[in-house]
């Protein structure tokens, strides 16, 4: 039996993924499926293991560009009351792995929780940030967790400590399928400097971003001593552009997808970007931007 006719009513065949991305760019999913609770998952999670169904967790989709062909297998989605409750307990927050970032950082800010306001203006879901390490100069998410469940692909719950996990720039060692939680060590502090703290990132962070209105995404991630955006702008390559994908020009690190841009396009313009770049400077250039 396929995961459709197993678990019909969450799952779609053929659904396109474009609506579920920042981007709006990408083909369909052979299965999309949208567990209602965390023992729905555990099913699901289960069935593809034993069936070798290829998996892929969908967050946010803000850090995603998927192909413009059809995906293989299955693409599990976490939205709803059992993916995105958040709850504060004293100086700690448990969120739920499909919570917005931005939730999380409102309900800290209002409890006068201090230690996630700079992260303000970075799209996505809790556990895709966890996962990424979201977060720059002004602060990381990494260093205000102290505990994550996850979900391996035996379906399995297990809890990692703080002392377990690694974090590095726009990255961690959580490699599990899903994070189902998240749980924040943060310090009181008076809401009106923790706002005021924040409306600074966030004057600082949107100088330097593409404009809102722009569907745009970042491609690279920093080499050690310096920026992505610092080397393309050396390497002259900040004015190019494929098709209708094109470099920001408000930041070199953006790809700003205008419409009617493919997958396609914007592949082959990170491929140009870094190729110039390690010929004009001699650094490789590793991409952020997840590739589906």
């Amino acid at each position: 039996m396929t995961l459709a006719e197993t678990f019909p009513e969450i799952t779609r065949k053929r659904e396109p993924l474009a609506p579920y991305t920042h981007l709006r760019i990408g083909g369909p999913a052979e299965f999309f499926v949208q567990p209602r609770s965390v023992e729905e998952l555990r099913r699901v999670l289960g069935f593809c293991t034993a069936n070798k169904v290829p998996l892929r967790m969908l967050g946010g989709g803000f850090n995603l560009l998927v192909r413009d062909d059809p995906i293989a297998g299955a693409v599990v989605r976490l939205n709803g009351p059992a993916f995105e409750a958040i709850e504060v307990r004293g100086k700690t927050i448990r969120a739920a792995g499909g919570a917005a970032l931005f939730d999380l950082i409102g309900t800290a800010v209002q409890g006068g929780l201090a230690g996630l306001e700079t992260l303000i203006g970075i799209r996505g879901s809790v556990g895709g940030s966890v996962r990424c390490n979201v977060g720059d100069r002004a602060g990381e998410i990494g260093s205000a967790v102290r505990r994550v469940a996850v979900l391996t692909e035996a379906g399995t719950d297990q809890i990692r400590t703080r002392d377990e996990l690694n974090f590095g720039d726009h990255s961690s060692d959580l490699d599990e399928p899903v994070i189902l939680w998240v749980e924040f060590e943060l310090q009181p502090e008076a809401p009106e400097a923790i706002l005021k703290r924040m409306r600074r990132t966030w004057i600082v962070r949107k100088a330097t971003e593409p404009l809102s209105f722009q569907s745009a995404v970042r491609m690279f991630r920093n080499p050690p001593g310096t920026t992505a955006a610092a080397l393309i702008d050396r390497a002259e390559a900040s004015k190019s552009r494929v098709g209708n994908a094109e470099i920001s020009d408000r930041n070199g690190n953006y790809v700003v997808a205008h419409p009617g841009t493919t997958a396609k396009d914007i592949v082959k313009l990170l491929e140009l970007v870094q190729a110039s770049v390690e010929a004009r400077t001699g650094v490789v250039l590793h991409r952020e931007l997840n590739l589906w």
